[in-house]
């Protein structure tokens, strides 16, 4: 019974191994730079209201970074839909600015 208690545990740890990646959000770990994204290229907007993938391709400039060509296929809202040529805030991490994210929105002054 040892042995097969052990290949359970093992088959249990490789599948742990294999999905945690899937469960933790990507984006910026650690520390942070500011900047933004001028959205180059863009897929075409959903007819359904709520949230869907969007193929995005842009350049980031920020203060490590001078126009860094980026690629990313993300989720957002429909309402939330990028269009080619706006510029928007984003999160990147310094060492990989391949690893970024639409900044979070501001807090309401007051």
């Amino acid at each position: 019974m040892g042995w097969e208690f052990g290949v359970l545990l093992i088959l249990v740890a490789v599948l742990v191994v294999l999905v945690a990646p899937r469960l933790f959000p990507r984006g910026p770990r650690g520390a942070v730079a500011s900047g933004t994204l001028l959205v180059t290229g863009v897929s075409q907007p959903p007819d359904a209201g709520e949230e869907q993938y969007v193929t995005i391709a842009g350049i980031i400039n920020g203060p490590t970074v001078s126009e860094h060509a980026v690629y990313r296929r993300m989720a957002v809202g429909a309402d939330q839909w990028p269009t080619v040529g706006q510029m928007l805030p984003v999160v990147y991490s310094p060492k990989n600015p391949d690893n970024w994210n639409f900044a979070p929105p501001e807090p309401p002054a007051g």
